[in-house]
């Protein structure tokens, strides 16, 4: 009978060890990370480093790869329900909790830049701020921002989901719901989930129509942006409003 080694004569098994390849990857990714530019990483590179922490002695190339190739490019990836991520092969609750962490610490910066600040004179950030967080959404969300008399964000209302018609967004709720917080100003928001950020005949109307109430109270509609993954459109850069 063979005598059992004192490892495993205690019930323990040796701890598997890193394999070498693995850590030499990771020490020359971390270092091009720590030391290049914006673009120091290939969009597969960046996600097998944030995978690191939910799979600490594997190579998680392949399921950066595998990522990208189901949702199409890293934004997506990064704005993925968690359940969708979790469908992915390879992917655990762990390595969808890091991704989610990133996208909302990115959102919060984002929306950092925003406030406090006026927003007519921060449109480019505003822009930024919206993109990350409605860009990628898979249903079509309303929210309008009210603003003070120096155009600074009181609240980012989220006004519900659905088509953007009389049915989704009343313009004489808007402009109460303006009166109340004392907002002087606001901007109408939405997204398409189909990509393309064009209005629609129902977008350019239900503008006009809530325009056309606020200026009867003097409650201005600086502009109503339409996001998508392609792009956004201003509706007051078209001269629709």
């Amino acid at each position: 009978m063979h005598r059992l080694s004192n490892a495993t004569a205690g019930g323990r098994l040796p701890q598997d060890k890193e394999n070498p390849g693995h850590t030499g990857h990771r020490a020359r990714l971390r270092q091009r990370l720590l030391t290049g530019g914006a673009e120091a990483l290939a969009d597969y590179e960046l996600l097998e480093y944030l995978l690191f922490a939910a799979n600490p002695r594997g190579d998680t190339k392949p399921l950066a790869k595998a990522l990208l190739a189901r949702f199409g490019s890293l934004a997506a990836v990064l704005n993925a329900e968690a359940g969708a991520l979790r469908q992915v092969s390879g992917m655990g609750e762990t390595g969808a909790a890091a991704l989610k962490a990133v996208a909302l610490a990115t959102r919060r910066m984002a929306r950092g830049e925003v406030q406090q600040k006026p927003v007519l004179g921060s449109w480019q950030a505003l822009i930024d701020y919206l993109t990350i967080d409605m860009a990628h959404l898979t249903v079509e969300r309303v929210r309008v921002l009210y603003l003070d008399t120096r155009n600074r964000l009181i609240m980012d209302h989220h006004v519900g989901d659905g088509s953007v018609d009389e049915a989704a967004i009343h313009p004489r709720e808007v402009v109460r719901k303006a009166l109340d917080l004392g907002a002087s100003a606001l901007i109408l928001v939405h997204n398409h989930p189909s990509g393309n950020p064009e209005p629609s005949r129902a977008d350019i109307a239900i503008t006009r129509r809530i325009a056309e109430a606020g200026r009867l109270l003097g409650i201005v509609v600086h502009d109503h942006v339409i996001v998508g993954r392609e792009g956004h459109t201003s509706l007051k850069a078209k001269g629709l409003i």
